[in-house]
């Protein structure tokens, strides 16, 4: 008897449902939300499912991992694709979702979201966590500045230990001011130095890993684009085509044809967020500030004669993510070439 099984994972419990190969339902329950009790579910109302589902959460990955550790056959799909397919419910509940996701591994219409390794997201908080503290820091620096700036008092232009000098300076003599503003100097302070502490780990975790050393040779590319592309790329097997990454990254211009209608727009933004800015920022690196002359700064600066410079640094970026996976699946060096060969290759 073939059986197909739907998770509607919330955090305190999961609702199950068990449907057979016509889609009946034939057995509902919940549990709470750990995968040995899941498995043991399953185990006891389906001992050998053809297909489990379960959307893509915040606690996807681990509950994945752990029910694929486990023996079972588990599949994540992409929750906008499950939200699509169950529009047309009238009630929306646990136990409806739980049964949409069931009939869904039924008909076999869906798409498996691949799920990354927990090294990865390892890797990606540290990451997220390093740029929120710069985000918090910037947001200090610029409250700073402007609770000064109500007193007619400007810090001006200051980086690493000269603002809080300038600022320290500014605050002289103006105890009412000081009360409000050193504790922010302090907080920003701590921040700094938990900064330093992560770009030590970056580095640590740079150094430690080859493909990642590998990628760091391409121009503008420094550790934390490679951590970055090393841990959203996860696998660099699972795209059949290095050319598909700039797409799976959104990086790629969306196309809406139908009837009439068929033009092009701006790029998708569907992908990675965080290495998307950062693949942008060494593409502007490349084009202004690497001396250094390689077929893909020709193409670029040509391009962006043609179109501008904001659009050149789009599909730099783009070219660029396209040649860290192909560096990285076929584990050779960047090509650099003179400024005279250069353009007539570009």
């Amino acid at each position: 008897m073939e059986r197909y099984v739907g998770l509607d994972v919330s955090l305190k419990s999961t609702a199950i449902c068990i449907v057979d190969a016509k889609g009946k339902i034939v057995r509902e329950g919940a549990v709470a939300t750990d995968p040995e009790a899941i498995a043991t579910f399953i185990a006891l109302h389906a001992p050998e499912p053809v297909r489990i589902g379960l959307e893509t959460g915040p606690t996807s990955t681990w509950l994945w991992t752990e029910l694929k550790a486990l023996g079972l056959p588990v599949i994540c799909i992409d929750a906008r694709h499950v939200k699509a397919a169950l529009t047309m419910q009238i009630n929306k509940s646990d136990r409806n979702d739980a049964t949409g996701i069931a009939r869904i591994m039924q008909t076999g219409w869906y798409k498996e979201v691949r799920v990354k390794r927990l090294e990865s997201h390892a890797i990606k908080a540290l990451l997220t966590s390093r740029a929120l503290l710069i985000a918090i820091k910037r947001d200090l620096e610029n409250q700073i500045r402007g609770l000064l700036k109500n007193f007619g008092l400007v810090i001006g232009r200051a980086k690493m230990n000269t603002f809080t000098l300038r600022a320290g300076d500014l605050l002289e003599n103006r105890p009412e001011l000081a009360a409000a503003i050193e504790p922010l100097l302090q907080a920003r302070e701590a921040i700094g130095r938990q900064i330093i502490d992560l770009d030590c780990k970056v580095r640590r975790l740079a150094q430690a890993s080859d493909p990642v050393r590998r990628l760091m040779a391409a121009p503008g590319v420094g550790p934390i684009t490679a951590l970055c592309f090393l841990a959203t790329i996860d696998e660099p097997m699972r795209f059949a085509r290095s050319r598909s990454v700039g797409a799976y990254l959104g990086l790629t211009t969306r196309r809406y044809a139908s009837g009439e209608s068929d033009w092009t727009g701006r790029i998708s933004t569907c992908g990675d967020a965080m290495l998307r800015s950062y693949l942008y920022e060494a593409a502007n690196v490349l084009l202004a500030r690497t001396a250094r002359w390689s077929t893909l700064k020709a193409w670029g600066i040509c391009l962006a004669k043609r179109s501008g410079l904001r659009k050149a640094k789009v599909a730099v970026a783009r070219k660029l993510a396209v040649i860290l996976h192909r560096m990285w699946v076929d584990g050779t060096d960047f090509n650099w070439s003179s400024k005279e060969i250069a353009p007539q290759i570009a």
